[in-house]
């Protein structure tokens, strides 16, 4: 039976009802194209040419300070007096002052071991450092190791605290703030501050603390991280790439400019004056360390970053884990910039320089604009465009900006240059989540507090290492769709390159096709089906 002949034995009114219904969808959307769609469509994307200039501009600016500062050699021990700390025969130990060691901990059976070990293998004098483990566990069997852990060290002689709540109020704010206001502390003069999956080196002590001791303007010595399981999978080398952009270049600048960075929360020291001075830590968002930073540089306090000590960590390994940390890391400070915005305009204490950084460069396009940008220009407005051809894109905004910002980003890990087009598709799949997370944080929604603690796997990290290494990898249907989509988007990546780069005119279906991509992707188990590279 052909074609012609099988068509007649559809109902009568079918083709007719279908024909019919196109018809009026296209009437319909010819109707509103014109007076509503094009407009806002235009004014979207003028506003998301504007903001994607703004980051533009930053990126740039930070990418020629960063070359100054490595060409000029403007090392923290240039710029701020950096003298080791002598002993005296006369004062003896008393010559070095008390350091308090804070490691907050909630539930975390991998790796305590680890992290107090670390802590208690610091080297300084021992009379002069007390070592506190903030224990918010509520696994009894948890609970009962950790302190098992804690009571091994003191019978070593090494001066551990166990600390417990009866409740988890302000989670690590919370902790770290009841930490304070034990007796013992008092005596202290400097506090560092360490997670639970971090381990610091020896001599981590010994190259921050000179720096508090020689300066008295300053409140906080910053270290840089350095990750464990960067090699694990694709998903933490996409990890370490967007990080490595920060410590490298964002914390950088902020202190080689002396203009501002935040605090990382973990793998830093501050001091104690400076803490009380800004307010004590506060709950009342979920970067609480971020929080504390802007308010004691509100104060006058100033900020050291070393790039050169680097703290051991691990990054989440699994894409569930991964995106309840970004949530929070995008949420807290959208909602940190909504309540403190006015504080800082009015304050007198610091000059309009440091101002206009905090808000504009810091907040406005580090943590808000960045995750619109990539979410709503590039993953929503540009493939719109395919539907609507009166609304012109310029090639350099959707273009040769991004690729500039792109290579910016990515030059700060060398040795994984070659999976940018990796990268990139995986920075728009999290950019719908980044997106949703600021939303939240700047209309202060139901989620705005919420806190999910990371997952780590600490040894086991080692055990799961080892298992990949002997056994074979074997993919099963699921991840190798998530494949065939990284190499789809991969390919079409590269034809809408060469389309633009030709004077072609249809790359907008190659942005459109590769946002479907991303949302399929979004919704996928991304992280853990990639064996080392």
């Amino acid at each position: 039976m052909d074609r012609h002949s099988s068509a007649t034995l559809l109902p009568d009114g079918f083709i007719g009802g279908r024909d019919d219904m196109t018809e009026q969808i296209s009437m319909v959307w010819a109707q509103i194209k014109a007076p509503l769609i094009v407009p806002l469509l235009k004014l979207a994307v003028m506003v998301c040419l504007i903001m994607s200039v703004m980051l533009f501009i930053e990126r740039v600016y930070m990418g020629v300070v960063i070359l100054l500062v490595k060409l000029f050699a403007r090392k923290p021990e240039k710029r701020y007096k950096w003298e080791p700390i002598k002993d005296d025969l006369e004062l003896g130990n008393s010559a070095y002052p008390v350091v308090l060691v804070q490691i907050p901990m909630y539930n975390e059976k991998e790796v305590y071991q680890l992290s107090i070990g670390a802590a208690c293998g610091l080297s300084w004098p021992s009379d002069r450092i007390i070592i506190q483990v903030l224990d918010d566990s509520t696994d009894p069997i948890i609970k009962a190791l950790v302190e098992t852990e804690c009571q091994r060290w003191a019978s070593k002689g090494v001066n551990i605290k166990y600390e417990i709540r009866d409740n988890r109020n302000g989670y690590k704010a919370g902790a770290l703030k009841e930490g304070l206001n034990h007796a013992y502390v008092k005596q202290c003069d400097y506090v560092a501050i360490f997670d639970a999956d971090f381990q610091p080196e020896p001599d981590f002590l010994w190259r921050t603390i000179p720096f508090l001791v020689h300066n008295p303007q300053l409140a906080l010595v910053q270290a840089r991280w350095k990750f464990v399981n960067a090699d694990e999978c694709l998903m933490t080398r996409m990890q370490e790439m967007s990080l490595d952009y920060h410590f490298r270049v964002e914390q950088e600048v902020g202190s080689s400019t002396y203009a501002f960075f935040g605090f990382n929360g973990t793998a830093g020291v501050w001091r104690l004056a400076a803490i009380d001075e800004a307010g004590g830590w506060k709950d009342r968002t979920t970067v609480e360390d971020m929080d504390l930073a802007v308010r004691a540089s509100l104060r006058g306090w100033k900020f050291v970053y070393l790039g050169s000590l680097m703290v051991k960590n691990e990054l989440p390994s699994t894409f569930k884990a991964y995106r309840y940390q970004q949530h929070r890391w995008s949420c807290g400070p959208a909602n940190l910039f909504r309540k403190m915005v006015m504080e800082i305009i009015r304050n007198k204490k610091v000059t309009l320089w440091k101002k206009v950084h905090v808000i504009y460069s810091f907040f406005l396009v580090r943590k808000i604009i960045a995750h619109l940008i990539t979410f709503v220009f590039y993953c929503v407005l540009l493939p719109s465009t395919v539907l609507v051809p009166e609304v012109q894109v310029p090639k350099w905004g959707a273009v040769y900006i991004p690729c500039v910002i792109t290579l910016l980003n990515a030059v700060g890990t060398p040795r994984s240059l070659h999976l940018m087009v990796f990268w990139i598709l995986f920075e728009n799949v999290m950019s719908l989540h980044r997106t949703k997370a600021t939303f939240v944080g700047l209309l202060e929604s139901s989620r705005v507090n919420e806190w999910v603690v990371t997952e780590k796997l600490g040894d086991a990290l080692k055990n799961k290492s080892a298992v990949k290494a002997i056994r074979k990898p074997r993919f099963r249907f699921g991840e190798r769709l998530h494949l065939l989509e990284l190499g789809t988007g991969a390919y079409l990546f590269f034809c809408g390159c060469y389309d633009v780069a030709f004077g072609k005119n249809h790359y907008y279906l190659y942005l459109f096709t590769q946002a479907i991509a991303f949302f399929i992707a979004g919704f996928g188990y991304i992280g853990t089906f990639v064996p080392n590279s």
